[in-house]
This record gives C-alpha cells, sequence and structure tokens, in this order.
C-alpha cells in the first residue's frame, strides 16, 4: 500500500509561512519554487511531493485526490464550502480577518437593499442571509477597494491584514465575519487507505505549531 503523500500548496504567505512547519516535520523542498517552472515539487522526503497550485484551487484538488493533503486559508475554505474534506488541524500562520468594509464616514442604511462587491461570494450571500437582509452581490477578483470609489458597490467583503490599503483609498474596515488562519486540510479517502502516515504528519505540524506559538 503506497505511503506516497501530495501537499498542494499555493505560492506567496502561505508557503512562505508553511515552509518551517513542514521542515521541523523533516520535510524540505528539494528545488527552490520561486526558481522553478515546476508545479510538481520533490522534497528531501522519500514520500512526499508538493503541488504547487492557486490558493483557491487547494480545496479542490484535496477533495477530488489529486492532493492528499493540502494548507489553505479559513477564507478559502470558507467560500469553496465542501464537506468532503477533513480539517484536523489550524496552522496560526497567514492570520488575519475576513472583513466588510466601506468608505470613510459611510452609513450603511438599516434596511433595504446594500450592493456587495467581493470574491467572496458564497460567503457574503451566507453572512448577509444571517442578517436578513437583501444584497446584491457583485463579484470582483482584485482591486476591490475601487468598487466603493466608483459607485459600483456599497461595501465590499475583503481579507484585511493592516488595513493600510483600505486606509489608503478612502475606506475604513467595518464589521468582522470570521478570523482568518491557514488550516491542514485532508482528503478523507486518504485519510482511510494512508493513516498512518497522514496522521504522523498531522502531528509533527501539531508539535510544530505549538512549538512555534508557545
Amino acid at each position: 500500500m503506497s505511503s506516497q503523500i501530495t501537499i498542494a500548496l499555493s505560492k506567496g504567505r502561505i508557503l512562505k509561512d508553511t515552509l518551517p512547519l513542514l521542515k521541523a516535520a523533516g520535510i524540505e523542498l528539494a528545488e527552490d519554487p520561486a526558481k522553478s517552472r515546476k508545479l510538481i515539487i520533490p522534497t528531501t522526503h522519500a514520500d512526499v511531493n508538493l503541488l504547487i497550485v492557486r490558493a483557491s484551487d487547494v480545496p479542490t484538488y484535496v477533495e477530488y485526490g489529486a492532493a492528499d493533503v493540502g494548507v489553505a486559508g479559513k477564507d478559502v475554505l470558507l467560500e469553496h464550502g465542501s464537506t468532503e474534506l477533513y480539517e484536523p488541524l489550524d496552522l496560526q500562520i497567514a492570520q488575519c480577518k475576513l472583513m466588510t468594509a466601506g468608505k470613510t464616514g459611510y452609513e450603511e442604511p438599516a434596511t433595504g437593499r446594500v450592493k456587495v462587491a467581493t470574491k467572496f461570494v458564497n460567503v457574503a450571500k451566507r453572512y448577509y442571509a444571517s442578517q436578513g437582509r437583501q444584497a446584491d452581490i457583485i463579484k470582483l477578483y482584485g482591486s476591490m477597494e475601487l468598487a466603493p470609489l466608483v459607485g459600483l458597490a456599497d461595501i465590499i467583503i475583503d481579507v484585511v491584514d493592516t488595513g493600510n490599503t483600505l486606509r489608503a483609498n478612502g475606506l475604513e474596515p467595518r464589521d468582522l465575519i470570521t478570523d482568518i488562519s491557514s488550516r491542514l486540510v485532508v482528503n478523507k479517502a486518504s485519510m482511510k487507505v494512508k493513516f498512518e502516515a497522514i496522521n504522523a504528519l498531522i502531528q509533527q505540524l501539531s508539535a510544530a505549531v505549538d512549538a512555534q506559538t508557545n
């Protein structure tokens, strides 16, 4: 029975913050993804490979078994909304907040429809439904801060770290939807078939997270 584990990761902050945790688990990249065009990266662990994919695609690769394990932000997981993934570990990295934001001083009407621009369409629908509000959700893929400035939307929903980008564009954060951090997710079938190998990885990463946060 194969104990080969494939881990799906996205470039950027999550990859950078995950590498020290993997190193503590005895897994280091055999090549630098910043200098390589390869999307399948071997590691120093004979039974572990990494897939480099878009952040929003990590849950899909894991859900359908193309990867056994992945690391994804809670914002991505909430938007994906799958019940086919285990989420055994909060890695406590890439921490930020998912918030509403609007023009500084803008008073959102207490009733009536609100226009909301976001790439988190499913999250936005659930959020406004939970408030009993009618919302017109406008899907955007980037430059979210522009939407209120040009009248496309009243409010945006986006990930907020320092809030500097919002303030630089005359916006301010409003309501907190949820705190975000990166989570380890596992394919349900892989967890059964490769239980020992994946469980060992989970335990090693958990110890690394504890060591990093204490």
